[in-house]
């Protein structure tokens, strides 16, 4: 239960917002500011300066840990939302891989994990949302109340139809530490027939799993990590320091986290993103403050690259060919992952790639702006990297490529990145018709972007 202070202080910010919203000129672009860095999106957009200031809105605003809930502002990071409940020895259902991704960004967007093939996606774990609509109205949306549709449609519209300033979210016990199995395999098809059965049984050899994740490092290499939660661990790695996760999977076949860094596991080095930097390399890694080994500091390094554009001159005075980035997520079904992991290889060489199995937590329930066949497992293939260009070709050349072949496989693209699609058949994959009558109905002037408009055109 909120306490009165905290549930008067949160009014009053929200008071605050809803009057710097309405007192905006008309016409003006609505755009949240936010100070410090706690975006995880890799796409570029027109810069837009507005008065809806949003740091106010981060923080836990209380935990239940009887009915296992937590009400948190949207602003509120996984790294601090995470600290709050595991004093309680509770965590939410899913939690995002990386330390900055937002509460309410992973809801209006789309987040992932290791847990996800039990628990779906973070926005399947909502109870309920305050979300301030474009008018300056803001309202509470349920599944149960006149909001349903909102409550339902909000998850994929990237804060075109309002933001999340409060939501309560369910949480479930955890361990102390994590057990770690790195089971390998020669073939995709291999390991994915593994994911199906783990996911499926939930158990592997003969102990409960609680969370599954995978590395593809090659056509001949790849690993599915079986994670289980433990009270008590022989010994304790830690990856903060010079041994980098993604690393140990090739040289360990069982290793114990603390559930901490477990679920951190892979922030320290964006995944293995990190060698970009040089972080990876021993001499330098031993001078890189372990404080600035971390998710945002790499993205700060990636955004003073785009405005300088220094690698890129440097690349191009070597003689080294255009190249395009592909940093995506996208999900097929688990029988069909073999097949694009084939044709990513082939189309774009990047290596390694990140498998995640997914399946919807609730099968009666549908999310009309990202929808998945609650029957069916997914899984998640996220891949961040470049790929040169063939001469005369430019950017969504990859891209592209990529998205009509995850359409031909019975797949969906995450929008957090780079998209190419002709606006029908965007329209056709992400719910336009719902989305339309949504957007009538709590942005009927359009002062929000529509979806389209912020994800495909960049604006």
């Amino acid at each position: 239960m909120i306490e009165t202070a905290a549930w008067a202080d949160y009014q009053a910010r929200v008071d605050s917002l809803r009057s710097a919203l309405v007192n905006l000129p008309r016409g003006a672009p609505i755009r949240l500011h936010k100070s410090r860095h706690t975006s995880n999106l890799f796409r570029p957009r027109d810069a837009a300066h507005t008065a809806l200031a949003a740091d106010g809105f981060a923080g836990v605003l209380a935990v239940d840990p009887e009915r296992r809930t937590a009400d948190v502002l949207g602003m509120t990071t996984y790294e601090e939302l995470l600290e709050t409940t595991l004093q309680y020895r509770l965590a939410p259902l899913v939690v995002p891989q990386l330390k900055t991704i937002t509460l309410g960004g992973a809801v209006t967007g789309l987040g992932i994990e290791s847990a996800s093939f039990r628990n779906g996606c973070p926005h399947e774990s909502v109870l309920e949302m305050d979300i301030l609509t474009a008018d300056g109205e803001v309202v509470t949306a349920r599944p149960d109340n006149e909001h349903r549709d909102l409550f339902f449609g909000f998850t994929n519209s990237y804060g075109t139809l309002g933001y999340a300033l409060r939501l309560r979210i369910e949480l479930e016990p955890v361990a102390s530490y994590v057990q770690l199995r790195h089971l390998r395999f020669d073939s995709v098809d291999a390991c994915a027939a593994a994911i199906a059965e783990i996911c499926a049984t939930r158990v592997y050899d003969g102990e409960s799993v609680d969370f599954v994740d995978g590395t593809w490092f090659n056509p001949t290499e790849c690993y599915l990590t079986i994670g289980s939660y433990a009270d008590a661990a022989p010994r304790v790695s830690d990856y903060t320091r010079q041994e980098i996760y993604y690393r140990s999977i090739q040289e360990r076949s069982e290793d114990w986290l603390t559930t901490h860094d477990y679920f951190w596991r892979w922030d320290t080095d964006w995944f293995w993103c990190s060698r970009a930097f040089g972080a990876q390399n021993p001499h330098i890694r031993r001078l890189w403050p372990r404080r600035w080994r971390r998710s945002d500091v790499y993205w700060k390094l990636i955004a003073l690259e785009r405005r300088y554009g220094v690698k890129r001159r440097l690349d191009r005075r070597a003689g080294k060919p255009e190249s395009e980035e592909v940093i995506q997520d996208i999900e097929v079904p688990v029988t069909r992952l073999a097949e694009f992991v084939e044709f990513l290889d082939r189309q774009t060489g990047i290596q390694p790639v990140w498998f995640c199995p997914l399946q919807q937590r609730d099968p009666e329930v549908a999310w009309p702006l990202y929808r998945l066949d609650p029957a069916t497992l997914y899984v998640n293939v996220g891949f961040w990297s470049t790929a040169p260009l063939p001469p005369g070709e430019r950017e969504g050349f990859h891209n592209r490529a990529i998205e009509e072949k995850v359409s031909e496989l019975g797949g969906r693209k995450s929008l957090y990145s780079t998209a190419f699609y002709p606006e029908p058949e965007f329209w056709a994959s992400y719910g336009g018709d719902t989305y339309r009558l949504l957007k009538k109905t709590y942005d009927p002037d359009d002062r929000l972007l529509d979806l389209y408009a912020k994800t495909v055109r960049r604006r």
